[in-house]
């Protein structure tokens, strides 16, 4: 079984079962920016407020009519420092993949309902995005109330109205679970008829999560999860983070699972460590995009995964921003016109947009 590539090489070719590479197109990036224009009378602070003033990034994306709308995640101007804002989710739809437009109010944020002790003051955070062939758009997201991070599930027929569904591991095992730190979850799905749509393996809906190791959950109704377990009864690690690789520090899912003639394809953010167990070759804290292939008759055994990221930071915008480190951080995959469009964020900071042309393999991004 060949893992990735030699870490020797020069040039960084991708194996056949991996997607890539993707493209940054010339000159366009980044696609989302802050606004400080927009304003949004908030439930949760009793007055208007800059929603999107401070940054925007950690986008999903999805393709309705024809379009791909990306949801991101914005904060306002409440406090200083990662994580220490209110986040909420906006909405913007695209016909290139490329040029957004923007809604002035956000579609997902913290309010007076069934989701306040999950949400208050902290909001929502980086949403994943899949819809399902009957037009079933499910989201997941972090749930921030500023004292445990939960994933959350919400639900829309237009992407615009969200029905909260809360926790998404809150009824398993008769609430085992309901406290522990979750996030990043990636759903699997498949093409059909040239369409991304949510599938079922071995009879269920799965999904992989996680972000200091990945785990996966089993569904099904798609709303209440249950996390799979190993033969200790404690959550069934699948892959970690490895010493002097990309991914030393963290291995976090991103966009949606794909099934692929080779398996199940996972997209994920890799994070290096900052002390002398990280991989030299990238700066120290910095956000990558790794690439994993699990077996689809046995979707936790792993039959594949790059040992360098496909994906890394380059321009100065990814490189540097809220988060000084840099990351391009990846959460949303749209299929569209025959291409691969991958959403990402930059730095903490802004939205990013990368293209991915099966008809035209290329290395991923560049090793130093």
């Amino acid at each position: 079984m060949v893992f990735g590539q030699k870490k020797t090489s020069e040039v960084n070719r991708l194996p056949d079962w991996a997607f890539g590479g993707f493209v940054r197109p010339e000159g366009v990036n980044p696609v989302i920016k802050p606004n400080t224009a927009t304003k949004f009378y908030c439930p949760m602070q009793k007055g208007s407020v800059g929603w999107e003033e401070s940054d925007t990034f950690n986008p999903a994306a999805v393709v309705k009519d024809g379009k791909i709308f990306v949801l991101y995640r914005a904060e306002d101007n409440s406090a200083t420092g990662v994580g220490k804002r209110t986040s909420r989710i906006g909405l913007a739809e695209s016909s290139d993949g490329i040029t957004m437009k923007l809604r002035d109010k956000p579609v997902l944020y913290p309010a007076e309902d069934n989701a306040k002790d999950l949400e208050w003051r902290g909001g929502c955070e980086d949403p994943r995005v899949a819809v399902t062939e009957e037009g079933l758009y499910v989201m997941f997201y972090t749930g921030w109330n500023r004292s445990v991070p939960r994933l959350c599930v919400a639900t829309s027929r237009d992407l615009i109205t969200w029905e909260k569904h809360g926790l998404a591991f809150g009824k398993a095992y008769d609430g085992r679970f309901e406290n522990l730190e979750s996030k990043s979850a990636s759903i699997v799905t498949k093409l059909v008829d040239g369409k991304q749509v949510i599938a079922k393996v071995n009879g269920k809906y799965l999904m992989y999560w996680g972000e200091r190791m990945i785990n996966a959950a089993t569904s099904e109704d798609l709303i209440n999860w249950e996390p799979q377990l190993n033969e200790k009864n404690e959550l069934k690690g699948l892959i970690y983070p490895r010493y002097k690789y990309f991914d030393s520090a963290l291995t976090e899912c991103g966009p949606p699972a794909i099934i692929t003639d080779k398996g199940i394809l996972l997209l994920y953010n890799g994070k290096n460590r900052t002390d002398d167990r990280r991989d030299e070759r990238f700066n120290a804290g910095t956000y990558s995009a790794g690439q994993v292939l699990f077996d689809l008759n046995n979707p936790y055994k792993v039959i594949g995964r790059l040992d360098v990221p496909f994906f890394r930071p380059m321009d100065d915008f990814e490189k540097s921003g809220q988060y000084v480190d840099g990351t391009v951080f990846i959460e949303g995959l749209a299929f569209y016109k025959k291409k691969w469009y991958l959403y990402y964020g930059c730095a903490d900071s802004m939205v990013g947009v990368a293209v991915y042309d099966p008809s035209k393999k290329k290395p991923g991004d560049p090793i130093e």
